[in-house]
C-alpha cells in the first residue's frame, strides 16, 4: 500500500466513528506518524476518548488509559518494582505507559511530579527505573487531555512539557446534523463495538518510515525557521518556539505531504500545521494577554508577514 492509500484507510475507518471532525483526524494522525504527541484541549463530551480509542482499533494497537488525579503518582504510570518473597528479588511490573497508543485524561489534574514522569518516556521513548532504561514500543504515542475551562483542581503543565508535545488542537462541537447521526448510531450500540484494524502494524511502521522520505527544499527549511525566529520577535511575546518546534513543524508538513500523495513539502503545508505546531509553545506577557492578544493570533500574524519561498 502507498502512504496516501495507508493514511485513507486509518483516516475512513476513524471517521465511522468520529463525525464531522476529518480535520483533528488528519492532525492526529500527521502527528502519529511523524513521531510526535497530541494534547487535545477541549470541553467533556466531545470524543476525545473515543478518538483515541478509534486510533488503537484501526492499527490494531494496544491502548491504555490513564485518569490523572491529584494522588496519582509517578509509579502508577511507569510502573513500580515489587519485592518476591519466593525468589528474593525485585520484580520489575510495568505500568500502563508501556502501551502503544496512551490516553493521559486530564493530564493538568495531576502534580507537575506526575506529569514530569511522562517527560522522558515523550522525550526519549524510554523509562529509566532502578538504574535501568527499558525501551518503550516503537508506536509509543500520547493521547493528552485537558479542559481549559476548569482551573479548581488543577496543575498547569510547564512550559518543558509543552513543548514535548508536537500539536495542540481541539476538536469542537460538531454540526447539528452531524449531532443527529452520532444520536442514530448509538441508538442500540457504540460503533466501537464493530471497528475493527484496517491497516497491519507493519503498514503503520512503514508509514513512518516514508515520512523521512518526503523531500523538503532547503528554501522551505529557511521558511521553517524564519516562521519560527519571528514567534521570537513579535510583539508581546516573552518565550518564542524552540528548535523543537522548528523539527515539528517539518515533519509534520512532510506527514501530510505523505498524506496527499506527494514527493514533497509545498507552503500550504508548512501554513495548514503552523497554528497547531506552534501555539502551545508561545508564551505571552501579562499586558498582551489583558489586551486580548493570543498565541494562535500571534501565529496568524507571523504566518501573514513572513515571505512565502517562490
Amino acid at each position: 500500500m502507498q502512504g496516501a492509500d495507508i493514511y485513507q484507510a486509518i483516516a475512513a475507518n476513524i471517521c465511522r466513528v468520529i463525525k464531522g471532525q476529518e480535520q483533528a483526524v488528519r492532525r492526529l494522525l500527521a502527528a502519529f506518524v511523524s513521531g510526535g504527541h497530541v494534547l487535545l484541549e477541549d470541553v467533556p463530551g466531545t470524543g476525545k476518548t473515543t478518538l483515541a480509542k478509534a486510533l488503537a482499533r484501526s492499527i490494531d494497537a494496544r491502548y491504555q488509559r490513564v485518569q490523572f488525579t491529584p494522588d496519582l503518582l509517578p509509579t502508577d504510570i511507569l510502573g513500580v518494582s515489587i519485592f518476591d518473597q519466593r525468589d528474593q528479588n525485585f520484580h520489575f511490573h510495568p505500568g500502563p505507559v508501556f502501551t502503544n497508543i496512551l490516553l493521559a485524561d486530564e493530564i493538568n489534574r495531576a502534580s507537575p511530579r506526575t506529569q514530569s514522569a511522562l517527560l522522558e518516556a515523550m522525550a526519549e521513548s524510554q523509562v529509566s527505573m532502578d538504574g535501568v532504561n527499558r525501551p518503550l514500543d516503537a508506536l509509543f504515542f500520547v493521547i493528552a487531555t485537558q479542559n481549559p475551562i476548569e482551573f479548581h483542581g488543577t496543575y498547569p503543565l510547564p512550559e518543558a512539557q509543552m513543548d514535548r508535545f508536537a500539536m495542540r488542537f481541539h476538536l469542537g462541537y460538531v454540526r447539528a446534523d452531524q449531532e443527529v447521526a452520532i444520536l442514530s448510531e448509538q441508538t442500540h450500540s457504540h460503533p466501537l463495538e464493530s471497528l475493527s484494524p484496517c491497516v497491519t502494524r507493519d503498514d503503520v511502521v512503514a508509514l513512518r518510515r516514508r515520512v523521512a522520505d518526503i523531500a523538503i527544499s532547503n528554501e522551505l527549511k529557511h521558511y521553517v525557521v524564519a516562521l519560527i525566529q519571528a514567534t521570537r520577535a513579535a510583539p508581546g511575546v516573552l518565550n518564542g518556539a524552540s528548535p523543537r518546534a522548528s523539527l515539528a513543524l517539518m515533519k509534520a508538513s512532510q506527514a501530510l505531504a505523505l498524506f496527499d500523495g506527494m514527493a514533497f513539502v509545498t507552503p500550504d503545508h508548512i501554513q495548514e500545521i503552523a497554528v497547531p505546531v506552534l501555539t502551545h509553545r508561545l508564551m505571552l506577557d501579562s499586558q498582551a494577554r489583558f489586551s486580548g492578544a493570543s498565541a494562535a493570533g500571534v501565529v496568524e500574524e507571523v504566518l501573514r508577514s513572513v515571505p512565502i519561498p517562490a
